[in-house]
């Protein structure tokens, strides 16, 4: 834990994890300045999708290309948040205009929400107040499976179990 929110290990796939290699990770966005020079690097047709981003463990932001693995996006590391987010170009500036958790190999909580708008605060974005679309992970406790919570029925898809109403993705958490 890094005193800010809970920290996520990867739990998708370990052949991802794994095909990880020294100097991947997504680009670093601290400031203002950064996001500003690295928002004029991209295409129109990067832009036209949601790009892959984490929150690292030190609160920055990490930024990718949407096919992009966001275990490759952390460099391997746990993050605090992960998920896909678009940009639009306002009159006065850039603005988040969509923003999830939606990493399946993270399966990070809504509540790591405070981390992503920290993040973004601190680059001076002007952001939803919130996940514009939420993702509710769970992991059955019967047969494992990670599954996607649908409209709050807390049934697991593979094997109709019971769902747990809190987070549990990393049983090592």
């Amino acid at each position: 834990m890094t005193g800010r929110g809970r920290s996520y290990r990867y739990v998708g796939p370990a052949e991802l994890k794994a095909a990880v290699r020294p100097g991947d990770g997504g680009r670093r966005i601290s400031s203002a300045a950064d996001f500003g020079g690295w928002i004029m690097e991209q295409s129109v047709a990067e832009l036209a999708e949601p790009l892959t981003f984490v929150v690292a463990l030190d609160g920055v932001l990490r930024l990718a290309p949407r096919r992009s693995e966001h275990v490759a996006c952390a460099g391997g590391d746990m993050v605090l948040s992960a998920g896909e987010i678009s940009f639009s170009r306002e009159a006065d500036g850039w603005t988040v205009s969509e923003v999830s958790n939606q990493s399946t190999g993270y399966c990070p909580d809504v509540s790591s929400w405070a981390e992503v708008a920290s993040a973004l605060d601190a680059l001076e974005l002007r952001r939803p107040s919130g996940f514009t679309h939420e993702v509710v992970f769970r992991r059955c406790p019967d047969c494992e499976e990670h599954s996607i919570v649908h409209e709050d029925d807390f049934v697991c898809v593979f094997c109709g179990s019971d769902l747990p109403e809190t987070w549990n993705m990393d049983p090592t958490a």
